[in-house]
């Protein structure tokens, strides 16, 4: 679905991508992970366009993303901001629904917008409701209901557990999971939540000194040696060694 090849981005003298190959299949849950200031976000935005990098090429269905892929590109994407980014001076379902009523009746957009809710947890109760007057966990159901409003085939998901306790945490990550299992949209999240990765992700992506510095299955990433000092354990000692 996403291919991105030799992609390099830089801000003055320090590069922050410097060279990365990913790929992202169809239907497929990736998680990126990293320290802060590793550029994970910088390659999230420059897969939306919204920063330009200096090299590489970023495809989408086997096409370079230009201009009139991107727009294409752009109508079926959905997104899970960090802090979900609901706009405060709409209800919750305007904006589930911010979107949709950019071409349909508000009528239809609103039921639409119940159906997203009542996906996430949250009851028609809620509709009418002010940003502000939601907890966290609301607001991050509210994010996610908009997130999926239009079906889209591709979800981005930036950093969805940040803030929340270990126990919203959980219903979060089982709300993606069976969201991208249920509509078999491809899904790219960007997390340092090692729980998270285990409970949403297929494939796991650590980006480090600009690169990916490791790419594999998530169910291996215990073992991964690559992960060793992310996961906050020592490497594996070599074949054949014996403790003294």
């Amino acid at each position: 679905m996403i291919e991105i090849r030799g992609l390099q981005k830089t801000f003055g003298a320090t590069r922050v991508l410097d060279g990365v190959d990913l790929t992202v299949g169809q239907g497929e849950s990736l998680c990126v992970i990293g320290q802060s200031g590793t550029g994970k976000s910088v390659l999230l935005k420059c897969i939306l366009g919204l920063e330009a990098p200096e090299a590489g090429r970023i495809l989408w269905q086997g096409r370079p993303l230009d201009r009139a892929a991107r727009a294409r590109f752009l109508a079926g994407f959905g997104m899970l901001f960090q802090g979900a980014a609901l706009f405060d001076s709409l209800s919750v379902w305007q904006n589930v629904a911010f979107r949709l009523r950019q071409r349909m009746s508000d009528d239809r957009a609103r039921g639409i917008a119940l159906d997203k809710l009542a996906r996430v947890g949250l009851g028609p109760e809620t509709a009418d409701l002010m940003p502000a007057e939601l907890s966290g966990g609301m607001a991050k159901r509210a994010g996610l209901a908009r997130a999926i409003a239009d079906d889209p085939q591709v979800i981005f998901f930036d950093e969805p557990t940040t803030g929340l306790d270990p126990i919203r945490a959980r219903a979060i990550d089982a709300l993606i999971r069976g969201i991208v299992t249920e509509t078999g949209a491809t899904a790219l999240t960007i997390t340092h939540d090692m729980a998270s990765v285990a409970r949403i992700g297929d494939r796991v992506a650590l980006l480090q000194g600009g690169r990916i510095a490791h790419d594999g299955p998530v169910a291996g990433m215990d073992t991964a040696p690559a992960l060793a000092a992310f996961l906050g354990r020592s490497p594996a000692p070599p074949a054949g060694f014996a403790a003294p």
